[in-house]
């Protein structure tokens, strides 16, 4: 049950200012349709209440502030629910029962609430065995609640087992804990287990409005986005968070009055330093930080921000309803939507990873503004560099490298110490990182050259065709390399073959350099460069596998002639040892002409 009614700033007794209570205490709810975001919990205990099912003992668990204690005391009030037409455990608490209002307040004799971060001894729990046995005062059950029970000793969780498992009819028991991996297992094993999920920021936004509607609080949407999203999922945290802006505002709430409470960067401001360094363009991302500082906004909260609306723009190329969220604003939406179109998952990711690495290094940094400048430069010389994958592309068809620098094939060569005026010119290419990639040309006045005798031609080796397995095997039969061949043929499964490229998985008993030697004997062999890459599909058959099966096939075939089944009819315990079929264009001469071994017995054939 809501406490709004009570707002007002007299007492109604003596006329006095009565004590402010804080937003969190005075909206606390009081039955489980006031509570915000645990529709599934409240599922299961409705059912298992109209069914009779209840348990002997919970376990509630989540972050702070979802209502783990809240949820606690309603079901102790819902299990000793008493009113003068329903004297039975019930979930429908819309009525004040005869328990209820000592229970909301703790102060009920039957309702024993217990710290468990001050009391986690084993005398502790003896106290509460020894009290058990006996049948409560006034109520229907006597209830343990045991808040931040994983900080119970050993000792104290081993002497409360027993107990647990077989508890007097009248006892029940309801655990919360924020650390739940820090309970054992046995213990676990006794409860029923309520996960209390973080709450959504759309549902939160809704109930600050309608809180802020009771109070007669004016708040702007964009405010209480912007505190639903610092309270990450905390109903607690983002009530305390809004009696602060309350307070900072003078009785209005405004967005630009929370962000400089949070001391947070504006959204639209973020996404407009992050267009900045998506550029590479360097002064403009420094101008702006610097802006938003002045401003009052922490580095380590603008980089944060950034890595929130990069996260933002990655989700966007893949799940369309995150644009949905009610705590995003409409810049967020409309701008992070197109860079999820224009900018691709490696640039993204790769910004991900260094402001990862970043954010650290300005928290513990004793220059945290410098900190935060040179990240932003990184990030920005990073968006102007091709991918990879890009420089492995461009490398194929580049020069040879000259002073650290390639350069294309028939281009010449600049000075090796020539001093003298230069001229540099700077291009910008698009690329398909979502970024630009730079290219300097720089040209140099020549400087005299000593004569050098030009080198003698050399002759390329002939390219050979490679289109499948059958033909590298050819190459290393006739490289006479038969070692390599058998390897070809046992461990090697085909999944795809390009000009330069050739994709493949191993088999379990594949050699684990067996690709490199592939590579490095392709290359020998046919005079180009090959790229060899492990796929994760599966691949086809390897050739030894296609010449046995091709193998079993020709004995089938043989087994079913009618010849050959009526000569093994009349010999008793003949059996075929060989199949030859001269006429095959694949047949293997050498092989054909190889003899045969004798028959192991005079009625073999």
């Amino acid at each position: 049950m809501s406490e709004a009614g009570n707002s007002g700033p007299k007492s109604p007794e003596n006329g006095k200012a009565a004590a402010y209570r804080v937003l969190a205490r005075k909206y606390r709810p009081s039955n489980f349709s006031e509570l915000v975001g645990q529709e599934p919990m409240v599922r299961t205990l409705t059912n298992a209440f109209s069914t009779g099912r209840i348990a002997q003992a919970w376990m509630l668990t989540g972050v702070r502030g979802v209502g783990k204690t809240t949820t606690a005391r309603i079901l102790a009030r819902a299990l000793n629910y008493k009113t003068a037409t329903v004297d039975q455990p019930s979930v429908d608490l819309a009525v004040l029962g005869e328990h209820c209002q000592a229970i909301m307040e703790g102060r009920h004799v039957d309702v024993i609430e217990m710290d468990a971060a001050s009391h986690t001894g084993i005398d502790d729990i003896r106290d509460i065995i020894e009290r058990v046995r006996y049948a409560p005062v006034s109520a229907r059950y006597k209830v343990y609640i045991i808040d931040e029970v994983h900080m119970l000793s050993t000792q104290a969780f081993n002497g409360l087992l027993k107990t647990l498992e077989e508890p007097p009819p009248h006892v029940k028991f309801i655990f919360a804990t924020t650390e739940i991996r820090k309970v054992p297992i046995t213990v676990l094993s006794r409860c029923q287990r309520f996960d209390l999920r973080r709450i959504d920021a759309g549902a939160l936004v809704a109930h600050l409005s309608s809180i802020a509607a009771k109070e007669g609080i004016s708040v702007d949407d964009d405010a209480l986005a912007m505190i639903a999203r610092a309270a990450e999922g905390s109903a607690r945290d983002s009530l305390s968070i809004l009696d602060q802006a309350i307070a900072h505002g003078a009785g209005a709430v405004s967005a630009e009055a929370v962000r400089a409470m949070l001391g947070l960067a504006d959204r639209a401001r973020i996404v407009d330093l992050f267009e900045h360094v998506m550029k590479g363009d360097v002064a403009a991302a420094l101008a702006e930080f610097r802006a938003q500082y002045d401003t009052g906004a922490d580095p380590a909260a603008v980089l944060t921000d950034l890595a929130e609306f990069n996260h933002l723009v990655t989700r966007l190329r893949f799940v369309s309803t995150a644009m949905d969220d009610a705590s995003l604003s409409q810049d967020e939406r409309q701008r992070g939507a197109d860079f999820a179109k224009a900018l691709s998952v490696r640039v993204l990711s790769r910004t991900w990873q260094m402001l990862l690495k970043g954010i650290p290094e300005v928290q513990s940094s004793n220059r945290p503004v410098s900190a935060a400048e040179m990240v932003l430069i990184r990030l920005a010389h990073a968006a102007d560099l091709p991918t990879l994958d890009e420089a492995l592309r461009s490398l194929e068809g580049a020069g040879p490298v000259q002073n650290g620098v390639s350069r294309p094939n028939g281009a010449p060569a600049g000075p090796g110490n020539g001093g003298g005026a230069s001229a540099v010119a700077q291009a910008r290419m698009p690329s398909g990182s979502g970024g630009a990639q730079t290219m300097r040309l720089v040209e140099a006045t020549p400087a005299p050259a000593a004569f050098v005798a030009p080198p003698a031609p050399v002759s390329e080796p002939q390219q050979v065709p490679v289109r499948s397995l059958a033909d590298i095997v050819a190459l290393a039969d006739a490289q006479r390399d038969i070692a390599f061949k058998v390897l070809i043929k046992r461990c090697i499964r085909p999944v795809r073959f390009e000009p330069g490229r050739i994709d493949v998985s191993l088999t379990d008993d594949a050699p684990k350099l067996l690709l490199n030697d592939l590579t490095t004997k392709l290359r020998a062999w046919t005079g180009r460069n090959w790229l060899v890459s492990l796929s994760k599909e599966e691949g086809g058959q390897t050739l030894a596998e296609m010449e046995s099966t091709k193998r079993e096939n020709a004995f089938l075939d043989a087994k079913s002639d009618p010849t050959v089944a009526a000569i093994l009819a009349r010999f008793p315990g003949a059996k075929i040892i060989d199949v030859r079929i001269p006429d095959a264009p694949e047949a293997d001469t050498t092989e054909a002409e190889m003899p045969v071994e004798p028959p192991a017995d005079d009625d073999e054939t």
